[in-house]
Formats: C-alpha cells, structure tokens, sequence
C-alpha cells in the first residue's frame, strides 16, 4: 500500500514539529509543509494528496478560502481544519467547506492520529469500492439487465447472436422477469435502433378494439371513425413491434397477424389498400403455448412463424447469487432516486431474500427493496425492513425441532456464512483479494472463514 501523502498548511514551526511526530506513525507517511494559502494552493495543484491539514488562525479569510479552493481541486480530498482559539462560525464554515475533523491547539497527538486515520480510511474505502463496483457491474450487466447466473448469461449470449438479424424472436418467462427489457434490448442493438419500438399489452386492450389498434382504420369504417387512424403495426414501420403477453391474443386477431407476418402487409378496417410494412416481431409471453395449442386456444402455425428464435428467462428463485447482485444494485440506484445513500443490505435481511421463493420474480425484488429504502432508519437494509409476510413464507418448511434458541441461531448463521462466502467467490470467480474488498474483510479472516467451511477458491475459478 502506498504512503499517505499529507499536506500541512501551518505557518508555526513548533506546531510542524508536533504534526511529524504524530503523523510518521500513520504508514510512513510522507508530509509536505506550507506556511501560506497562496504556497498551499500551488502544493495542491502539483501533487496529489490524501489528506489536507489548515491552521486556521485569527483573521482566517484566506485558510477558509483554502477549504474551498482545495475541495474544488479535489473534491474527495479529506480536510482537517485546527485552530488555536475555537469559534463556533469558523467551526460552522469550516464544516460547510468540507471539513471532516475540527481539532484544537495543542493537538492532542492520539486525537490527530485518530482523525488522520479515520479521514484516509475512508477515502481508500471509497476508492476501493468504487473500482470494486466497477469489475463487478462490468461483467454481470447487460444494457439494462443484471445477471451472473448461467441461465442469465446464456440470455445475453443469445440476444447478441440474433440483435443484428432480422428473425422474429419469442421470450418465455414468468411474469416480472423482465421480458420487455430483453425485447428493448434486442431493439437497442439491431440496425432497426433508430427506428420505433412500439410495445403492445395484448391483455390490456379490449378485444373489441384490438383490430383497429394492431391496423388502423379508414374514416367512416365504423361508428365513432371520425377520421383515418394509422395503427400501432403501421406505426412500428422500420422498428421493432414488441408483443407482450401473446398468450391473451383472440384467435380472430391471430388469423389476421399471421398473415401480415407472412406478407409483411397490412389493410386498414375497412379499408381496401394494402400497405406494405417494414418490421420485426419481438413477442413475450408467461403462458404455456404448447398447451395452449393442444387446448385449440393459440394457432399452431403463428406459434412457428412467431417461434423463429426462442429466449427462455429464468425465474428469480431458480437464479442463485443474483438475487444478491440485483438487491444490491437497486439499493444504490433506487437509493439515488429517493434521494437515500445506504450501505446495502444487512447480513440478516439478505439471507430471507436468497430464501425466499420470488413469485412475482424481479419486479417484486424492486418492490421489496423501494419498500425497504423508504423504511429503513439506519444505513443498511435490515430484516424489520422487509414484508412480515416475505419473512414468513421465507421460513415456511423449516422446523425448529428439539434444538434451542442458541443451537438454532448458530445452525442459521453457519449456513449463511456458507451461503455468503460461496455467493461472494463465485461472484469474484475465486479471486480472494476483490471477495475480500467486497465483504469488507480483512484478506486473512476470509482466508480462515474459507477453511473453516472448507471452500477452496480453486473450485470457483
């Protein structure tokens, strides 16, 4: 690790004196002196710093100025301001310019090395975590999909392969797992991206409405035809036409999509034309059409025209650790939103969520962790946080049997441990230095929990 580089701003000598001897013990650190504002700026703008230390005296115009001027330099730069004769305005100002410490003269050396430690740490911590979240998010993202499981993986890997090609594609799923991020997805990547995408909810229009949303219509085609509409097929000319829950489709309207599939031609209600239309269907589903077919409810034949290219999406309980690395990421982008900064989830609170069985999948997830951002009182998420009935149906199947409340407890925590070190490895493909930087754990006690539970990081490479 590199030395701490500390830059003092003290015109005293005997006052340097005291800072050189309580500072050398924080890693060797390398201390820089100025005695004014003006030579300070001059160090700040040559160098880069860890941390910023200004007397400010009687008449402190310029050391406060100092504040501001070095927080616009570096903006994470952690700063103590020292003072002999402590007011509470410059106290006030201080704190406001970005101070993070205010000490008082004769320093107190523990009470300097303290601070000095305290501030560095977490610039490091931040910067740790900031490159940490970066070799995360790189590998596990997908435009707007999070996902480092196989079945998630083998999704982007297909979405890439056909983006580009003009073929219909199917997405399979269970409600809430995403499927029009993966239909937008598709769109974003093909040569079709400047043009349209127009979604349609096949279950939300009325079916007495649904020919003349999918075709338009002429004026005078029907009562209330008042004037020419174009449809939303005709509208997605060049784009991509997204059909979600397919399923809910009337047959009628399959008879009439499956001929405009096949001839790329569309007429109007009640009109005579045939227009020619340049798209791709993207079609999404949560029905099992197989069945549906067998049953006479969904035409054989639009099932192959539509089926070209089939993308299956896994359930959120069936995804492992990425109920983790979703959680995660919502708390910090929700975070942001609701204009809260949290640390994430609590030990406690991120086993019910791996234990529980998702059944409205990664749309509940968000649910779930907006609830917990807007409820929480401390940094974290934690288990009061969450729906009783989540934390129920995460328990349900579990005996306590003649065990005690310590045997229980301890039995819990072991599997979590187990279940925490193996998500973490796995997510970092073995590599203990970035598992440790993400538990926030020092490198030999991940080591020894490692043995203790007998995980080789081999096996996760």
């Amino acid at each position: 690790m590199k030395k701490p580089h500390i830059l003092i701003v003290d015109a005293d000598k005997d006052a340097r004196a005291q800072y050189e001897a309580a500072l050398q013990t924080i890693d060797v650190a390398e201390l820089r002196f100025a005695a004014t504002a003006d030579q300070a700026t001059a160090e700040l703008r040559g160098g880069q710093f860890d941390l910023l230390a200004v007397d400010i005296g009687e008449g402190s115009e310029a050391e406060l100025a100092l504040l501001g001027t070095a927080r616009k330099i570096d903006a994470e730069l952690p700063m103590i301001a020292v003072t002999r004769t402590p007011h509470v305005e410059s106290a006030t100002a201080s704190v406001r310019l970005g101070a993070g410490d205010y000490l008082t003269k004769p320093l107190d050396p523990d009470t300097l090395v303290q601070s000095a430690r305290r501030l560095i740490g977490s610039r490091r911590r931040e910067a740790e975590y900031e490159l940490l979240r970066r070799q995360v998010e790189r590998p596990y993202s997908f435009d707007d999909m999070i996902g480092g499981c196989a079945p998630m993986r083998k999704v982007f890997e297909t979405i890439e392969q056909v983006a580009n090609s003009d073929v219909d594609v199917l997405v399979v799923g269970e409600t809430g797992t995403g499927k029009e991020l993966v239909a937008r997805s598709i769109h974003r990547r093909s040569r079709r991206a400047g043009g349209p995408f127009v979604p349609v909810d096949c279950g939300a229009i009325p079916e007495s409405l649904l020919e003349s949303e999918f075709f338009g219509h002429e004026k005078g085609s029907f009562t209330g035809a008042e004037n020419r509409r174009i449809g939303l097929l005709e509208f997605a000319d060049r784009g991509t036409f997204f059909l979600d829950e397919l399923g809910e489709l009337p047959m009628l309207l399959q008879a009439k999509l499956l001929r405009t599939l096949q001839e790329r031609k569309i007429r109007r209600v009640g009109g005579r034309e045939e227009i020619e239309v340049d798209l791709r269907i993207v079609a999404a589903t949560a029905r099992n059409l197989d069945e549906m077919i067998r049953q006479h409810q969904f035409r054989q034949d639009l099932y192959y025209r539509i089926n070209v290219v089939r993308i299956d999406l896994p359930p959120l309980r069936e995804r492992g650790d990425d109920i983790g690395l979703l959680a995660e990421y919502m708390v910090q982008r929700y975070g942001r939103e609701m204009g809260r900064s949290l640390n994430g989830i609590s030990p406690e609170a991120y086993q019910v969520l791996a234990q529980y069985r998702w059944p409205g999948n990664v749309r509940e997830l968000q649910n779930v962790v907006r609830r917990g951002i807007a409820l929480t009182k401390g940094p974290m998420i934690e288990l009061d946080d969450l729906p009783d009935e989540l934390v129920a149906a995460a328990g349900e199947g579990r005996t306590t049997g003649a065990l005690g409340y310590f045997e229980r407890r301890d039995e819990h925590l072991a599997q979590f441990e187990r279940q925490y070190l193996s998500d973490l490895l796995a997510r970092h493909h073995g590599d203990v230095r970035l598992a440790a930087l993400e538990a926030k754990l020092p490198r030999g006690t991940l080591y020894r929990l490692m043995k203790k539970y007998g995980l080789d990081s081999g096996t996760f490479r």
